[in-house]
């Protein structure tokens, strides 16, 4: 359980830094470089979906040479890189850029990390480790977040300011992981390996579940529309960072007792319950007119991400082959990543032809579609079984 504390610290400060500028980035694009909203959703599908692409090749080279560490160590490291890229940008082209090396050193090191997560969780305790990650992870958000406002107003808006500052914990958390010792035993060799053969092995209802989970991302468009549906009910920048603030609080208490619950009554039913949630939210976004309504969204969305995130994770661990752990995370990483691109261009289409509600009616159905297909694909999936092959 150190490791997974310790891999959780090495989050937590990776994403006091990204929650910094996260919540900046399409105010900044759209009211300082002249964005319109599809750029922003061209802007985060490209840069989710290129990096996930990697999340999987990057599984599969962990799996390879049963080497974790290494390639984590090289993903945190261009996170870094990226916030340098967004403190020099003048355009549009130039925060791409920055969300492009940023993401793309998320593609490297998500799967490696939640490898050595699964590795250093005690038998019958997926559900929790992958739970106190999330949590931890999302505490780091927490803090950004209240940075982001405290720096935001104390700098009179200075955008690129943030940005700078947010080096500061990139770099602690990168200097985190040299501490993470990777466990490995003496018959942890090199393996011959490959990905699609990796895939015949695995149960249908792991099959299944992949189907499901890429098309509940197709109504998944990135977060950042979220923000701008608030900007655009009349919330001031100070009011889109708190709102956001309240949506990873929420997530924050929710993500451990998820998965420790999941332990218990078994996977299916919470997120069943999660992509319910998603789904009223978004169409609770599209109906939305108040300020009252969108504070008690976000704190529902939050719940939402709290019950599936880490659970998500926990259920494509158990039901892998342990020499295959790395690549089949990395591929549900790579499925939720790539569909964010049709995901974020629908949205941000769907906004500029028919106005801030369409994208959420859109995802707010496939939210629901999503929990019948888990429902219905996936009828009797286990709370602790390895089920693996045919």
């Amino acid at each position: 359980m150190s490791t997974v504390i310790l891999l959780g610290m090495v989050s937590l400060f990776t994403d006091i830094s990204s929650e910094m500028i996260y919540p900046l980035i399409p105010l900044y694009l759209t009211a300082n470089l002249g964005a319109t909203p599809a750029i922003v959703g061209l802007i985060e599908g490209l840069a989710e979906s290129l990096a996930s692409l990697l999340k999987a090749y990057s599984g599969y080279v962990s799996d390879k040479v049963r080497m974790r560490k290494p390639l984590a160590l090289t993903g945190y490291g261009l996170a870094g890189i990226g916030k340098l890229f967004l403190y020099f940008a003048t355009s549009w082209g130039g925060i791409l850029a920055g969300r492009l090396v940023d993401r793309l050193g998320k593609g490297i090191r998500t799967a490696p990390r939640d490898a050595l997560i699964a590795e250093a969780s005690k038998e019958g305790q997926l559900g929790r480790s992958f739970g106190l990650h999330r949590a931890l992870d999302t505490l780091g958000a927490v803090v950004g977040i209240a940075l982001a406002y405290f720096l935001f107003t104390s700098t009179n808006g200075k955008y690129t300011e943030i940005f700078l500052i947010s080096l500061i914990p990139a770099a602690i958390g990168f200097g985190l992981l040299f501490l993470v010792k990777e466990k490995r035993t003496a018959d942890q060799k090199a393996i011959k390996l490959h990905p699609l053969s990796s895939w015949k092995t695995l149960s249908p209802n792991l099959k299944a579940f992949f189907a499901v989970v890429f098309l509940f991302t197709l109504g998944n468009s990135s977060n950042q529309f979220l923000l701008l549906r608030a900007h655009s009910l009349g919330f001031q920048t100070q009011d889109v960072i708190l709102a956001y603030l309240l949506f990873n609080i929420v997530y924050a208490l929710s993500a451990y007792p998820a998965g420790d619950l999941s332990d218990k009554v078994g996977r299916r039913t919470l997120l069943v319950c999660g992509y319910i949630f998603y789904g009223l939210v978004y169409l609770g976004f599209s109906f939305a007119y108040a300020r009252e309504h969108i504070w008690a969204l976000f704190c529902v969305y939050g719940l939402y991400s709290g019950l599936v995130d880490g659970v998500e994770k926990a259920f494509v661990s158990e039901l892998c082959p342990a020499e295959s752990r790395a690549t089949m995370l990395g591929i549900h990483a790579s499925l939720v990543g790539v569909g964010l691109l049709p995901a974020s261009m629908i949205g941000g289409l769907l906004w500029s032809l028919f106005g801030p509600a369409a994208p959420f009616y859109f995802g707010g159905a496939l939210g629901l579609l999503g929990a019948l297909g888990m429902s219905l694909v996936v009828p009797s999936l286990p709370s602790k079984g390895l089920v693996c092959a045919k």
